[in-house]
């Protein structure tokens, strides 16, 4: 009856198990650091919360039944000793959940119901359905029984404190299935139209067509690819609220939301297969900038923050995406990616340049996206190396840009702004050794052990020779047998889970691999990639790793993780094709 499932297994402690557009997930994770016994329904809608628990149950006893949780991308499943539960979206709002020996418990995540938190649970006269609505969500619950028995409601329209929620099973050597809706206010009754083996595999299907688009490149050589794929493709959610456009979030754990510089290796990583979702994942975070040009700090579905910024790594992500787009964008969609990306860079060139100076500068170590680098040790508010590298990138791409759209004088301004900016980054902070940082209330500059002093690699061909070769070497010493320490291991500063003060980072690593790459530093770019592809097929897509056994960290379903490995996988397997082309020539 239920499709076999396909694509890589994967535990719902690292991943939760959602599908490209939904809102929500099914995980045991609640929180940061907060992981139940059970899984839950937990929802991204006005921030992440649990709503709904999930408790298979043994018949016999009517206790909690001891299961096996298995996940695959079509399909979730519980196996015990007497039954099964599975588990499989119908559509982005929907999951249909089927059951045999076994029965299930669902009931309210939250305990207390107040006037203005908890879950509120009542039957619906209109038509039988029991209905879940949640205050901190904002949205209702509504579980439709399409064969079985409700054979317990406890707490139906009770106050305060209390367990609400029902029980399904089936009759004597049957099965059991329900459907469970997230909605608004309401809606027709739900209405069956498909078994729940035609569910299950048009979710086969569905993620295998974005597979087959994402990484038509993938190989054994490339073993995570499809799970890179999945962990992208179920962090996708519709629009809804304040996210304009089909959004991959960073993670449908706490990381629920994207950010305006990890946005940039989703939509590089999309670009090739799914162009129109690459577009939109760039273009997000410009729909929400500020009068003076600012691009907020985050989005997500009810809050758009300004408090910080982040990098402006936009220009050398624009000419990435403008190559890996299969169709060159049309004039009008380049001219708004024009104006936009001048006014970002205006921002930095005004709002972010004090009166006099040539550079412009950090306002806290958050708005390089590197939070508590050691970099920032000495001062907050600081001018820094990588800031004016990503800020030429930019403004050059600016530069092509308005050739492109027959502004000359345009083109001209941006090459002198980046001719200068070049100019006074190598003259005010390369010492002929390194690059320091400076502080904005005296003159005083100093160096770090950490991996963002060694960012302006990023310009690739565009620093001199003999400053890329300073950085390479410097870089190199930054290699652990797993990747990129972001803290020089030896460093006193060096922590193991210290955020940006040791582990290794996607962005970090793919901004280094290509401007070493472009720099003509291939063999080292190429170790870098082989290292960190190599660490993802170990521990999978988390949001940093330790730099020294690799373990993953934080947040284990991290999309730019996940992008960033099929970025290097891709561009491994096209250098190997090229090679074997070459030799056959040969």
């Amino acid at each position: 009856m239920t499709a076999a499932p396909s694509g890589p297994a994967f535990s719902v402690h690292d991943i939760p198990f959602s599908t490209h557009g939904s809102w929500f997930g099914i995980s045991p994770v609640l929180a940061e650091k907060t992981r139940a016994e059970d899984l839950h329904l937990v929802s991204h809608q006005n921030g992440m919360h649990p709503v709904l628990r999930l408790v298979p149950l043994d018949t016999a006893t009517g206790e909690r039944a001891e299961t096996t949780v298995r996940a695959t991308p079509s399909l979730l499943s519980w196996t015990g000793a007497d039954g099964r539960i599975d588990l499989a979206y119908e559509s982005p709002d929907t999951v249909r959940v089927h059951g045999k020996g076994l029965g299930l418990r669902v009931s309210a995540a939250a305990k207390a119901l107040t006037p203005f938190s908890g879950t509120y649970f009542y039957r619906d006269p209109v038509d039988g359905a029991h209905v879940f609505t949640s205050y901190e969500t904002g949205r209702r619950y509504r579980i439709t029984v399409l064969s079985g028995t409700v054979a317990e409601v406890s707490g139906s329209e009770a106050l305060g404190a209390g367990e609400r929620g029902l029980t399904v099973t089936a009759e004597a050597d049957g099965s059991w299935e329900v459907a469970v809706e997230e909605l608004d206010s309401a809606r027709q009754p739900y209405r069956s139209g498909s078994g729940f083996g035609e569910v299950t595999e048009a979710a086969r299907q569905s993620f295998a067509e974005f597979v087959d688009t994402a990484a038509p490149w993938r190989s054994d050589a490339t073993p995570a690819a499809e799970l890179a794929a999945y962990v992208v493709w179920s962090a996708t959610v519709r629009p809804a609220g304040l996210v304009t456009r089909p959004a991959v979030l960073m993670s449908k754990h706490w990381m629920d939301k994207v950010w305006s510089w990890d946005h940039c290796f989703n939509a590089l990583a999309l670009a090739p297969g799914s162009p129109g979702l690459a577009w939109d994942q760039f273009s997000l975070p410009f729909d929400h900038q500020d009068d003076s040009g600012a691009l907020p700090d985050s989005v997500t579905h009810s809050e758009v923050l300004y408090n910080f910024v982040k990098p402006p790594i936009h220009g050398w992500t624009l000419g990435h995406l403008r190559r890996r787009l299969p169709e060159p964008l049309g004039r009008t969609e380049l001219a708004e990616a024009y104006d936009r990306l001048a006014r970002w860079t205006d921002f930095w060139l005004t709002a972010r340049r004090a009166p006099g100076a040539a550079l412009p500068h950090y306002q806290h170590g958050n708005d390089s996206g590197w939070d508590n680098a050691t970099t920032f040790d000495p001062a907050r508010v600081a001018v820094t190396a990588d800031l004016a590298a990503f800020l030429i990138l930019q403004l050059r791409e600016l530069a092509d840009l308005a050739a492109e759209l027959d502004r000359p004088d345009d083109a001209h301004t941006w090459t002198r702004t980046a001719d200068a900016t070049q100019a006074a980054m190598l003259d005010q902070l390369w010492t002929g050794e390194r690059f320091v940082a400076r502080g904005m209330t005296s003159d005083e500059t100093w160096s770090s052990s950490s991996l963002l002093d060694l960012m302006p690699i990023a310009l690739g061909e565009h620093l001199p020779e003999s400053v890329s070769s300073v950085l390479a070497d410097r870089i190199e010493a930054h290699l652990t047998s797993h990747g990129l320490a972001t803290e020089l291991p030896t460093s006193p500063h060096y922590l193991s889970d210290g955020y940006w003060r040791g582990p290794i980072w996607a962005p970090a690593t793919v901004l280094i691999e290509d401007g070493l790459r472009r720099a003509g530093h291939e063999h080292l770019a190429d170790e870098i990639s082989t290292r960190f592809r190599t660490l993802c097929e170990t521990y999978g897509f988390a949001e940093n790793f330790d730099a020294l056994t690799g373990t993953g960290l934080r947040d284990r379903a991290y999309t730019w993780t996940a992008s960033s490995y099929l970025l290097l996988a891709e561009a491994h397997e096209l250098r190997r094709a090229d090679t074997r082309t070459n030799t056959t020539v040969a």
